[in-house]
């Protein structure tokens, strides 16, 4: 019953779409966190085969794979969850959000420690891919479409293909934690950034050397004197 309350309080304050509380039985990620805590219960035990029998199951009832082996932390929700892979090696802090579309996955065949592990507070926005046995820090959001190979920092926003990442937007925002914020557009655009500071560079390098040719003719036209 303490499952079921904190699914229903998690669900209300992550998705503003629900109207009562009977409506979070309609939701794919009630039924795939609740058919992952039986599974990863089983997995532990080492009954393999009836974990991946339900995790498969709960798959194809709900469009969310989430391998029994994996790891996840209390206050986890999957807004529409379509698509969502979560690999055998995962792990997953508290009060994490992720959106449709979103891979937890491995790079290969690789043996052991695979799959990435998240933070707490995190939010990872619809299509973006999270790949290979990296760290992903806490109060990170990462931004839709994004592809990140390599460990995340705290409190930053990561965007791009492959990820970059900023500060820019945390520093500005008011609420504590991504994942409170429900908020997939106002991500910094890093790209533009750098641009702009090549841009300032540029023309401060440009200004110099237009200061630099003034002296220049100074002195010659005081030698001519």
């Amino acid at each position: 019953m303490s499952f079921l309350k904190e699914e229903i309080k998690v669900i209300k304050q992550k998705d503003p779409a629900i109207k009562s509380s009977i409506e979070v039985l309609l939701y794919p990620c009630f039924w795939a966190v609740l058919n992952h805590r039986i599974a990863h219960r089983l997995y532990k035990k080492k009954k393999y085969f009836l974990a991946r029998l339900i995790s498969q199951l709960s798959r194809s009832l709900t469009g969310i794979e989430i391998h029994p082996g994996a790891k996840i932390g209390r206050g986890f929700f999957i807004d529409h969850g379509m698509g969502v892979v979560i690999g055998e090696t995962c792990e997953i802090g508290n009060n994490v959000l992720l959106y449709q579309g979103v891979t937890l996955g491995g790079t290969g065949k690789d043996t052991g420690k695979r799959h990435p592990t998240i933070g707490n507070n995190v939010m990872i926005g619809s299509g973006a891919k999270v790949l290979g046995p990296i760290k992903v820090g806490n109060n990170v959001k990462i931004g839709s479409g994004s592809v990140v190979l390599k460990d995340v920092p705290d409190n930053v926003t990561a965007v791009g293909v492959p990820a970059r990442w900023s500060n820019k937007y945390e520093k500005n925002s008011s609420m504590a934690h991504p994942s409170d914020t429900i908020d997939q557009l106002k991500v910094p655009d890093i790209l533009q950034d750098e641009i702009d500071a090549l841009k300032k560079k540029v023309d401060e390098l440009e200004q110099k050397i237009t200061d630099r040719e003034f002296d220049n003719t100074s002195v010659e036209l005081k030698k001519a004197e």
